[in-house]
């Protein structure tokens, strides 16, 4: 665990000076405040990790005290401390910026987890600013994967990790994720970032035409070949090859794709020379390549030669944390490319677009927002611009409002995930991609069994 500087906010001095001492004797840096004044006037005279914030305090309560601190530094992560109970105000605090809540009286042993999770992830958020800085020095702009969840600070992290090695890497993950993104953030990490990256979709191409591209083929190999091609694999020499869509490559061209890998030699359609090619491969799939080799589609040699390293990227339901920052995003390269004074979106859309699933993931959020810009006839985007009809049309009840539909699919989901995990709480929290007192919130919220 990392060494963090903590400000602990408290007006009661008892469970203050408590605080302190507990936190102190773990190796952390501990200031105190016994009210927000105080603490606005620390945050803006030195430099704090973290903030604990107690909720309700004389003069400023903890909600006006945690606006006012994000104004002065947005980077610091504040945990609201609040009385049992008082679950909407620990929401409320959410909202306003605070990472995460804990409630009194407090178990020191549950702070020191979430104290531990968190000096995790600001470990994870340095060395990704140190990765910026390699892109940045390298010419490279890095705000394509936009992210502000642990799970992508993670894989992001991870990609740094992985660039320099020669292993192959898989990416998994559903489409509409950013999986050439993460391949192209890979290769400009790695030693090779001066050479190209190629990417070829093996879906996309048929099984013969798909063997040429990589391999290239010698004037008069099949008919229509009246000149020498060069294949991906020449091309990307020194560089980085991303094969899109693996799973969808055919038996034969998996025989001398392995032989490829083995080899690192190959030769052109219809000719005899035998080629070296110095790549570093990527793949990606959507779909089960264990259950592929089982059904007998997919070599097993070949699944564990692509399967050294694995990147998992989460769909967009699983890490909502990313969704606000997306649609930020979208929004404002949508309204300059387009010429709209489009401004931001209203708090029912907000709420919408927050609360919807994605089974297009990113992909899908960013064509939601690109659309609703080009239509509005407003610089706020309303609920009528969005593209939900659906969504309200398949609870079966058409005089529902969209809100009201989707409250009821997200109390639908919670019962059956707390129903499937035998009423466990963290595992059924991890199903939903939530947090346990997200959770919690939940259940209180549409009065489900604990």
């Amino acid at each position: 665990m990392n060494k963090l500087h903590i400000l602990v906010v408290e007006d009661g001095q008892s469970q203050r000076e408590m605080l302190k001492d507990f936190l102190a004797g773990q190796g952390h840096v501990v200031a105190e405040a016994e009210d927000g004044e105080t603490a606005v006037n620390k945050v803006l005279e030195g430099y704090f990790d973290l903030l604990l914030l107690d909720y309700k305090m004389p003069k400023m309560d903890g909600i006006e005290t945690l606006k006012k601190i994000k104004n002065i530094n947005p980077e610091i992560e504040v945990v609201m401390m609040t009385a049992y109970g008082t679950v909407e105000t620990a929401v409320d605090a959410m909202k306003a910026g605070a990472i995460d809540y804990i409630t009194k009286p407090i178990e020191l042993d549950e702070l020191n987890i979430l104290i531990d999770r968190l000096s995790e992830r600001q470990t994870l958020i340095r060395e990704n600013e140190i990765l910026r800085e390699k892109l940045w020095k390298k010419g490279v702009i890095t705000d394509k994967i936009i992210y502000g969840s642990p799970k992508m600070e993670k894989l992001i992290n991870m990609a740094g990790r992985v660039a320099s090695s020669r292993a192959t890497i898989l990416i998994q993950g559903e489409s509409g994720t950013g999986k050439e993104l993460f391949a192209r953030l890979i290769h400009n990490l790695s030693p090779r970032s001066e050479k190209p990256m190629i990417a070829v979709n093996c879906g996309a191409l048929p099984e013969n035409l798909l063997e040429s591209e990589l391999f290239g083929y010698e004037k008069g190999a099949f008919t229509g070949a009246t000149s020498r091609r060069i294949g991906r694999f020449e091309e990307a020499d020194g560089g980085t090859i991303f094969l899109d869509e693996i799973g969808e490559m055919s038996l034969p061209v998996q025989v001398k794709f392995l032989r490829f890998l083995q080899e690192r030699e190959f030769q052109r359609l219809g000719g005899n020379e035998t080629l070296r090619s110095d790549i570093r491969i990527i793949s990606a799939t959507n779909q089960d390549l264990e259950a592929k080799v089982k059904q007998g589609t997919f070599r097993e040699d070949l699944f564990y030669r692509v399967n050294v390293v694995v990147v998992s990227i989460p769909p967009l339901r699983e890490r909502k944390e990313d969704i606000p920052l997306l649609i930020e995003h979208f929004l404002r390269r949508f309204a300059a490319e387009n010429r709209r004074e489009i401004e931001d979106l209203s708090s029912e859309a907000k709420d919408l677009l927050l609360k919807y699933d994605y089974p297009g993931n990113v992909r899908e959020l960013e064509n939601i927002i690109e659309r609703a810009v080009v239509i509005s006839r407003n610089p706020v985007i309303s609920i009528e611009d969005l593209p939900f009809r659906e969504v309200s049309a398949s609870s079966g009840d058409d005089r529902k409002t969209l809100r009201e539909s989707l409250d009821m699919l997200e109390r639908q989901r919670i019962q059956e995930a707390m129903e499937e995990t035998g009423h466990h709480q963290t595992k059924a929290a991890k199903m939903l991609g939530i947090s346990e007192r997200m959770l919690r919130y939940k259940l209180q919220k549409y009065g489900l069994k604990g």
